[in-house]
Protein backbone atom coordinates (compact mmCIF):
# COMPACT_ATOMS: atom_id res chain seq x y z
CA UNK A 1 0.00 0.00 0.00
CA UNK A 2 1.33 3.83 -0.52
CA UNK A 3 -0.31 7.13 -1.19
CA UNK A 4 -0.89 9.13 -3.95
CA UNK A 5 2.38 11.22 -2.59
CA UNK A 6 4.29 8.10 -3.19
CA UNK A 7 3.63 8.56 -7.34
CA UNK A 8 6.16 8.08 -10.01
CA UNK A 9 5.99 7.20 -13.57
CA UNK A 10 6.28 3.89 -14.44
CA UNK A 11 4.93 2.80 -11.14
CA UNK A 12 1.92 -0.08 -11.82
CA UNK A 13 -1.32 0.54 -9.01
CA UNK A 14 -4.18 -2.13 -8.85
CA UNK A 15 -7.57 -0.43 -9.29
CA UNK A 16 -11.51 -1.29 -9.52
CA UNK A 17 -11.46 -5.26 -9.06
CA UNK A 18 -7.73 -5.55 -9.87
CA UNK A 19 -6.76 -4.21 -12.74
CA UNK A 20 -3.31 -3.08 -13.38
CA UNK A 21 -2.97 0.42 -14.67
CA UNK A 22 0.61 2.27 -15.04
CA UNK A 23 1.36 5.70 -14.08
CA UNK A 24 2.19 8.02 -17.39
CA UNK A 25 1.70 11.50 -15.77
CA UNK A 26 1.31 12.55 -12.46
CA UNK A 27 1.19 16.09 -11.20
CA UNK A 28 0.22 17.22 -7.66
CA UNK A 29 -2.64 20.15 -7.47
CA UNK A 30 -3.12 22.62 -4.79
CA UNK A 31 -5.91 24.61 -5.96
CA UNK A 32 -6.21 28.27 -3.61
CA UNK A 33 -9.31 27.16 -1.97
CA UNK A 34 -10.50 22.98 -1.37
CA UNK A 35 -8.01 20.22 -0.84
CA UNK A 36 -4.99 18.91 -2.78
CA UNK A 37 -5.46 16.56 -5.22
CA UNK A 38 -3.40 14.38 -7.32
CA UNK A 39 -4.25 14.07 -11.31
CA UNK A 40 -2.97 11.12 -13.35
CA UNK A 41 -2.79 9.34 -16.82
CA UNK A 42 -2.69 5.91 -16.10
CA UNK A 43 -2.77 3.19 -18.84
CA UNK A 44 -3.94 -0.28 -18.36
CA UNK A 45 -1.62 -2.77 -18.57
CA UNK A 46 -3.17 -5.22 -20.78
CA UNK A 47 -5.63 -3.48 -22.81
CA UNK A 48 -3.29 -0.45 -23.71
CA UNK A 49 -6.15 1.72 -22.91
CA UNK A 50 -5.44 5.16 -21.08
CA UNK A 51 -7.51 7.60 -18.56
CA UNK A 52 -7.43 10.41 -16.91
CA UNK A 53 -8.51 9.67 -13.04
CA UNK A 54 -8.10 12.27 -10.11
CA UNK A 55 -7.25 11.31 -6.79
CA UNK A 56 -7.64 13.47 -2.93
CA UNK A 57 -4.38 14.14 -1.59
CA UNK A 58 -2.63 11.46 0.75
CA UNK A 59 -5.15 8.60 -0.32
CA UNK A 60 -3.93 5.19 -0.30
CA UNK A 61 -3.32 3.55 -3.48
CA UNK A 62 -2.70 -0.60 -4.21
CA UNK A 63 0.94 -0.80 -5.67
CA UNK A 64 1.02 -4.39 -7.76
CA UNK A 65 4.04 -6.02 -7.44
CA UNK A 66 5.49 -6.08 -10.97
CA UNK A 67 9.04 -7.49 -12.27
CA UNK A 68 10.67 -6.10 -14.92
CA UNK A 69 13.62 -8.78 -16.02
CA UNK A 70 15.74 -8.54 -18.62
CA UNK A 71 15.33 -11.53 -21.34
CA UNK A 72 16.19 -13.19 -24.64
CA UNK A 73 14.25 -14.49 -26.80
CA UNK A 74 15.06 -18.41 -27.68
CA UNK A 75 12.65 -19.56 -29.91
CA UNK A 76 9.15 -19.84 -31.21
CA UNK A 77 6.84 -23.19 -29.77
CA UNK A 78 3.64 -23.30 -31.36
CA UNK A 79 1.92 -20.17 -30.09
CA UNK A 80 4.14 -19.16 -27.74
CA UNK A 81 7.84 -17.94 -27.04
CA UNK A 82 10.06 -18.71 -24.88
CA UNK A 83 12.53 -17.05 -23.14
CA UNK A 84 15.71 -17.34 -20.86
CA UNK A 85 16.04 -15.19 -18.21
CA UNK A 86 19.82 -13.70 -18.53
CA UNK A 87 20.56 -13.87 -15.07
CA UNK A 88 19.10 -16.88 -13.77
CA UNK A 89 18.82 -19.11 -17.20
CA UNK A 90 15.09 -20.05 -16.56
CA UNK A 91 12.84 -20.67 -19.15
CA UNK A 92 9.69 -18.27 -19.58
CA UNK A 93 6.66 -19.41 -21.97
CA UNK A 94 4.86 -16.28 -22.78
CA UNK A 95 1.92 -16.81 -25.04
CA UNK A 96 1.39 -14.61 -28.30
CA UNK A 97 -1.71 -12.80 -27.38
CA UNK A 98 0.94 -11.60 -25.00
CA UNK A 99 3.77 -10.62 -26.45
CA UNK A 100 1.75 -8.67 -29.59
CA UNK A 101 3.03 -6.92 -32.22
CA UNK A 102 6.62 -6.96 -31.01
CA UNK A 103 7.07 -11.00 -32.39
CA UNK A 104 7.31 -8.58 -35.76
CA UNK A 105 10.70 -7.61 -34.76
CA UNK A 106 12.17 -9.97 -32.69
CA UNK A 107 15.12 -12.58 -34.10
CA UNK A 108 16.21 -15.44 -31.59
CA UNK A 109 18.86 -14.17 -29.45
CA UNK A 110 16.53 -10.59 -29.29
CA UNK A 111 17.26 -9.22 -25.33
CA UNK A 112 13.64 -7.97 -24.22
CA UNK A 113 12.28 -6.89 -20.74
CA UNK A 114 9.00 -9.09 -19.78
CA UNK A 115 7.03 -7.70 -16.89
CA UNK A 116 5.52 -10.13 -14.81
CA UNK A 117 3.11 -9.99 -12.02
CA UNK A 118 2.31 -13.08 -10.04
CA UNK A 119 3.78 -15.17 -12.13
CA UNK A 120 2.41 -14.33 -14.89
CA UNK A 121 3.85 -12.67 -17.80
CA UNK A 122 2.24 -9.45 -18.88
CA UNK A 123 3.79 -7.57 -21.86
CA UNK A 124 7.05 -7.40 -23.19
CA UNK A 125 9.30 -4.39 -24.26
CA UNK A 126 11.55 -4.45 -26.87
CA UNK A 127 14.41 -1.68 -27.81
CA UNK A 128 13.45 1.40 -29.25
CA UNK A 129 14.46 0.29 -32.37
CA UNK A 130 15.77 -3.06 -34.42
CA UNK A 131 17.90 -3.69 -37.66
CA UNK A 132 15.89 -6.41 -39.90
CA UNK A 133 17.07 -7.56 -43.38
CA UNK A 134 14.65 -7.11 -45.74
CA UNK A 135 13.81 -10.80 -47.13
CA UNK A 136 11.38 -9.21 -50.30
CA UNK A 137 11.14 -5.97 -51.68
CA UNK A 138 9.86 -4.89 -55.85
CA UNK A 139 13.24 -3.59 -57.13
CA UNK A 140 13.53 0.47 -57.76
CA UNK A 141 13.25 1.27 -61.26
CA UNK A 142 15.86 3.94 -62.41
CA UNK A 143 14.73 7.27 -61.44
CA UNK A 144 13.17 6.36 -58.49
CA UNK A 145 15.67 8.12 -55.87
CA UNK A 146 13.32 10.87 -55.52
CA UNK A 147 11.87 11.61 -51.97
CA UNK A 148 8.38 10.71 -50.21
CA UNK A 149 7.91 7.62 -52.14
CA UNK A 150 7.78 4.17 -50.48
CA UNK A 151 6.86 0.75 -50.69
CA UNK A 152 6.30 -2.25 -49.32
CA UNK A 153 8.68 -4.40 -47.98
CA UNK A 154 8.78 -8.40 -45.79
CA UNK A 155 11.19 -8.52 -43.23
CA UNK A 156 13.31 -11.28 -41.94
CA UNK A 157 10.33 -11.23 -39.28
CA UNK A 158 7.69 -11.62 -41.82
CA UNK A 159 6.44 -8.36 -41.07
CA UNK A 160 5.51 -5.86 -43.77
CA UNK A 161 6.70 -1.96 -43.40
CA UNK A 162 7.11 0.56 -46.08
CA UNK A 163 10.16 1.25 -46.93
CA UNK A 164 11.76 3.80 -49.09
CA UNK A 165 12.15 3.47 -53.25
CA UNK A 166 15.65 2.68 -53.04
CA UNK A 167 15.97 0.23 -50.40
CA UNK A 168 16.38 -3.29 -52.17
CA UNK A 169 16.27 -6.95 -50.90
CA UNK A 170 19.04 -7.93 -48.94
CA UNK A 171 19.07 -4.49 -47.09
CA UNK A 172 19.42 -4.45 -43.61
CA UNK A 173 16.97 -1.04 -42.35
CA UNK A 174 16.68 0.14 -39.13
CA UNK A 175 12.63 -0.20 -37.79
CA UNK A 176 10.63 1.48 -34.67
CA UNK A 177 9.39 -1.45 -33.00
CA UNK A 178 6.62 0.33 -31.07
CA UNK A 179 4.99 1.92 -34.69
CA UNK A 180 6.90 -0.19 -37.35
CA UNK A 181 8.02 2.57 -39.20
CA UNK A 182 11.17 2.59 -41.27
CA UNK A 183 13.79 4.57 -39.60
CA UNK A 184 17.07 4.44 -41.81
CA UNK A 185 19.47 2.50 -43.04
CA UNK A 186 20.90 -0.25 -40.84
Amino acid sequence: MATTNDLKNGLVLKLDGGDLWAVVEFQHVKPGKGGAFVRTKLKNVLSGKVVDKTFNAGVKVDVANVDKREMQYSYKDADEFVFMDTETYDMLHVSGTTVGDAANYMLENTLATVAIHEGSPLYVDLPAAAVLEVTHTEPGLQGDRSTGGTKPATLETGAEIKVPLFITTGEKVKVDTRSGEYLGRG
